[in-house]
C-alpha cells in the first residue's frame, strides 16, 4: 500500500462510529477483553467469596470474573425481590403489614364448626386475613414435609369432590388441613376435575404448587361422613393426629366397603319408584309396575357399567323398562295410571344430587366448576329423555292412548302422600349409601319437606314453582341445623330429603308431548321441569344460607362474599 492510498479517506462501510480519529493511539485489542454496553467500569471491584469464604451462587446476572468491582456498603445496598428482609426471622415472623382499610375484627373461636371459620378465611384476601394463631405443634420434630402436607390435603380433597361435595365447601376442608399443620399461607383452588393449591412460606420465598385430577366419581356419602371426621380431627387442638397417622386413616376410608350391598340398592330403586308414583296418584298396583320397571332399570345400568359404557348410556338403558312397563299396560287396557309407573322410574334417575352442587358452586362464585357440573346434568337428562323418547314412540306407533291430560287432576290422599314421600327419602338415602343413623334424620326431613310443599300448592293453591322453592328452603335449613350439630357435611341432611320434590311428572308430560308431536307443549311441560329444579337448587342453597346468617360463625363480623359488579 503507497503512502497516497494511506492518506486517501476510507468509505462509511470501511470506518465505524467508534472507529478513534486518525491521531489517537488505538487501545490494543484482546479477544478476552470484548465488552458490552452493560459491561463495569474499570475501578470497580467486586467481591468473589462469600462471607464464609465459599463460592458465591451466580446467575445470569452476576458479573463475569475478571471484572474488579469494589464492595459496596452494607447501609447502601438495594436488597432484590427475592432477598429476605434484615428484619425477617423464619421463627419469629414480623406481623403482617396494615391493610388500608384496617385489620377486620376476626375472632375465630374455637366453639363453632371448623367449616365455618376456614370458610370465613377463604372469603377474605390474603393481605386482610388476621395472623394466624399459635398452632400446636405437632409430634414431627420440625414439622412434617411441606410437599407431604400438600399431598395429603389434595386427597382429602379429591374425596370429597368425587363424592359430590360443593367446591366452597372442598376449598374449606384443604385450607383446614394446611392449618392444622402450621401451613397458614395456602391458597387451595377446587374445579369440577382438578384440585390445586400452593403454599408460600413468605412473601420473600418460592411457593411451592400440587395438584391431582379427579378422574372417577361415585355416591358414598358414608365415606364423605368419615373424611369430614378426619378433617375434624386435624382441626381440633386437643387431638395431635400426626402425618403417617392422617395417612393410615385416609387409606382406611378408602378401603372401606359400602355399607349396603347392591341387592339393597336395587330394592331400594324400585321402592323409590313405588313411592314416587303414589306421590302422583298410583294405586297399589301402579307401584308393583313401577317398582319392577325401576328395578329392571338398574340391573341394566349395572351390566352396562360393567362393560364399561359411560354413563350417558347407562341412563338412557335404566329409563327403558319403566317406560316400556306403562306402555304395555296401556296397551293391555288395564286399569292402571301408565304415566303414574313411568313418573315413578323417572324419579329414581333424575339427578337431583349434581343439580343441587353445581347450582351451588354458581351461587357461590365457583362458575367454572357450576358450568361443568349443569352440563354432567344436561348429559344425564338427555340421556333419560332419549331412553323414555324411545319407548313412547313406538308405543305410540302402536296404538297405545297416551293422554297427558288426563293424569293433571291428582286426588289428594295427604296421609298417603306423606308416608310415600318419607318411603322416597329413606330409599333415596340408602341409594346414596349414607350412614344408618342419617336415615332416620333425613327420612323426616323429606316428609316435612312434602308436608310444606302440599300445605302451600294443594290447599293453599300457590304455584308449584314457589311452593317446590320454599319446601327446598326448609329442607336446606334443617339439613344445615343437623350438620352444624353433627359437625359434618350438609348433604347426607338435605339431598335425599329433595327427593320428593323433583319433577319427575313434568319430564314425563313433557317428553310425552314430544313422541306425540306436540313440541310446543312439551317444551312447556320442560321448562317447568327446568323451573322447578332450579326452585329446588335455590332454596336448597337459600336455606343453608339462612342458617348461616343467623348463627355464629366463628367471625365478629359477617361472612364477606363478593360485590355486586352493577353491570361492569
Amino acid at each position: 500500500m503507497t503512502d497516497a492510498e494511506d492518506r486517501k479517506p476510507q468509505s462509511d462501510e470501511a470506518r465505524s462510529a467508534f472507529t478513534p480519529p486518525a491521531g489517537l493511539p488505538s487501545p490494543v485489542e484482546s479477544e478476552s477483553e470484548v465488552t458490552s454496553e452493560f459491561a463495569i467500569p474499570e475501578g470497580l471491584a467486586v467481591p468473589r467469596t462469600g462471607p464464609g469464604g465459599e463460592s458465591e451462587t451466580t446467575s445470569e446476572f452476576a458479573i463475569p470474573e475478571g471484572l474488579d468491582v469494589a464492595p459496596a456498603q452494607p447501609a447502601d445496598a438495594e436488597g432484590s425481590a427475592f432477598s429476605p428482609p434484615r428484619t425477617y426471622s423464619a421463627k419469629q415472623p414480623p406481623p403482617a403489614f396494615t391493610p388500608a382499610g384496617g385489620v377486620p375484627v376476626v375472632s375465630l373461636t374455637k366453639d363453632v364448626p371448623w367449616q365455618d371459620r376456614m370458610r370465613t378465611m377463604l372469603r377474605m384476601p390474603v393481605a386482610e386475613r388476621p395472623a394466624p394463631e399459635k398452632a400446636t405443634p405437632k409430634p414431627e420434630e420440625g414439622g412434617p414435609a411441606v410437599p407431604r402436607v400438600l399431598d395429603l390435603t389434595l386427597r382429602i380433597g379429591e374425596l370429597l369432590l368425587a363424592g359430590g361435595e360443593g367446591a366452597e365447601d372442598v376449598e374449606a376442608a384443604m385450607f383446614a388441613v394446611c392449618r392444622s399443620y402450621g401451613l397458614d399461607r395456602c391458597e387451595p383452588n377446587v374445579t369440577f376435575t382438578l384440585l390445586s393449591i400452593s403454599y408460600q412460606p413468605s412473601l420473600v420465598d418460592d411457593p411451592v404448587t400440587a395438584s391431582r385430577t379427579v378422574r372417577r366419581r361415585g355416591t358414598d356419602y358414608t365415606r364423605l361422613a368419615a373424611v369430614y371426621q378426619l378433617v375434624d380431627d386435624l382441626s381440633d387442638d386437643e387431638t395431635h393426629i400426626s402425618l403417617e397417622e392422617a395417612y393410615r386413616r385416609l387409606a382406611e376410608i378408602r378401603r372401606n366397603r359400602h355399607p349396603y350391598p347392591g341387592w339393597v340398592l336395587t330394592v331400594a330403586s324400585g321402592l323409590l319408584a313405588g313411592a314416587a308414583s303414589v306421590l302422583v296418584g298410583g294405586g297399589p298396583l301402579v307401584f308393583v309396575a313401577a317398582a319392577i320397571g325401576a328395578m329392571l332399570g338398574d340391573r341394566l345400568a349395572w351390566l352396562c357399567a360393567g362393560r364399561g359404557l359411560p354413563e350417558f348410556y347407562q341412563f338412557t338403558v335404566a329409563a327403558m323398562p319403566p317406560a316400556a312397563i306403562g306402555v304395555t299396560l296401556t296397551l293391555a287396557h288395564a286399569d292402571v295410571t301408565a304415566s303414574a309407573v313411568i313418573t315413578g322410574g323417572l324419579f329414581a334417575l333424575l339427578p337431583g344430587r349434581a343439580l343441587v352442587a353445581g347450582v351451588q358452586d354458581g351461587l357461590t362464585g365457583f362458575y367454572i366448576t357450576a358450568s361443568a357440573r349443569l352440563l354432567e346434568v344436561l348429559y344425564f337428562f338427555v340421556g333419560i329423555v332419549a331412553g323414555v323418547l324411545v319407548v313412547l314412540y313406538f308405543g305410540v306407533q302402536l296404538g297405545a292412548e297416551l293422554n297427558p291430560d288426563a293424569a293433571l287432576v291428582l286426588s289428594e290422599r295427604p296421609v298417603w302422600q306423606i308416608a310415600a314421600s318419607m318411603l322416597l327419602s329413606l330409599t333415596f338415602a340408602v341409594l346414596l349409601q349414607q350412614e344408618r343413623h342419617t336415615v332416620l334424620m333425613v327420612t323426616l326431613n323429606g316428609g316435612v319437606a312434602w308436608v310444606v310443599y302440599g300445605a302451600m300448592h294443594y290447599a293453599g293453591g300457590i304455584s308449584p314453582v314457589a311452593s317446590t322453592a320454599a319446601a327446598a328452603g326448609v329442607v336446606g335449613l334443617f339439613g344445615q341445623l343437623l350438620a352444624r350439630y353433627r359437625f359434618a357435611s350438609a348433604l347426607p341432611y338435605t339431598t335425599a330429603a329433595i327427593g320428593p320434590l323433583l319433577p319427575g311428572s313434568a319430564t314425563y308430560f313433557g317428553l310425552l308431548a314430544i313422541a306425540q308431536n306436540e313440541v310446543d307443549a312439551g317444551l312447556v311441560y320442560l321448562t317447568q321441569a327446568v323451573a322447578l329444579a332450579m326452585a329446588i337448587a335455590i332454596g336448597v342453597n337459600l336455606g343453608s344460607e339462612i342458617s348461616r346468617m343467623f348463627l355464629r360463625i366463628g367471625s365478629a363480623e359477617k361472612r364477606r362474599a363478593a360485590k355486586r359488579t352493577r353491570g361492569f
